[in-house]
């Protein structure tokens, strides 16, 4: 690798660190071929990526970034795993590495807070973009069909006093 592609890769990687919402580090020594694209089938499916880079490109690429505090996980065969939702790339490493025990979670960073183990698990736990935009539509909609619930119930319960009204005047 030349000078001028370590810096094309230094500059990928300084824009995936500034515009990721969650960046996961991760040992990845032994996984296969197929595992990896595995892992990187998933991220894609949730909108992330993976990335495996030199970690010495990867380190330059931190410095004076949100997440730098990473830096020091970046030792050994890491990978990157990052998405623009904070929760998605946290969520697809966690499940990888229950499938893959050769896929060992070091860390990461979600904008400027550092994550350990700890903190990337509990990340990957909470609930996703679409999942919360799902929960905030459901209360915004519940009390319109309350409201609409109450302001046809009194037209029906009229109906049905008139009906019965009817019925014993037949009767």
């Amino acid at each position: 690798m030349d000078r001028a592609q370590k810096e094309k890769v230094v500059e990928e990687l300084g824009q995936i660190f500034e515009s990721s919402g969650v960046v996961v580090v991760s040992h990845y020594a032994g996984l296969t071929v197929a595992e990896m694209q595995d892992l990187r089938a998933r991220m894609r499916k949730v909108g992330g990526s993976v990335r495996v880079a030199k970690n010495k490109l990867a380190k330059i690429a931190l410095e004076g970034k949100p997440c730098e505090s990473i830096a020091n996980l970046l030792t050994g065969m890491t990978v990157l795993t990052f998405s623009e939702d904070p929760v998605a790339a946290a969520k697809v490493a966690e499940d990888f590495a229950k499938d893959n025990k050769k896929f060992e979670i070091l860390g990461g960073a979600m904008g400027s807070t550092g994550l350990d183990r700890a903190g990337v698990e509990a990340v990957s736990k909470m609930p996703s973009r679409e999942e919360l935009i799902a929960s905030i539509v459901g209360c915004i909609g519940a009390p319109a069909a309350n409201i609409a619930g109450a302001i046809g119930a009194p037209a029906s319960n009229i109906a049905s006093i008139l009906s019965t009204i009817e019925d014993k005047a037949a009767a």
